[in-house]
């Protein structure tokens, strides 16, 4: 059985790592798109929007397409910082010796 120092030692440990994957995801990018790439939307590993691309060519659609090529663009890239989130905090989480499928706060 684990002393309370050492849990504590190992609670710190996880708390550091995961502060770190915090901020390196914060470098990550990923970028949605929608309709065949006429809009693209990246954003950084902490959800933030830190780019909107639209070809020249959707402005002549009507509003509401664009709208919907907008939303569709940024729920695909929220989709992709989800899962490079996921990978980081699973390889955080084989680095502590977490058993697969543990879910870590991000």
């Amino acid at each position: 059985m684990l002393k309370l120092d050492e849990m504590l030692k190992r609670a710190r440990e996880l708390q550091d790592r995961l502060e770190g994957a915090r901020e390196e995801m914060k470098t990550q990018r990923a970028t949605g798109e929608s309709g065949g790439g006429i809009v693209k939307v990246t954003l950084n590993g902490a959800f933030e929007a830190i780019g909107v691309h639209i070809e020249a060519s959707a402005l002549a659609e009507e509003r509401s397409v664009l709208q919907d090529l907008i939303a569709a663009a940024i729920n695909d890239a929220v989709r992709r910082v989800a899962d490079l989130q996921k990978e980081s905090m699973g390889s955080v989480a084989k680095q502590i010796g977490l058993p697969p499928g543990i879910k870590l706060p991000m």
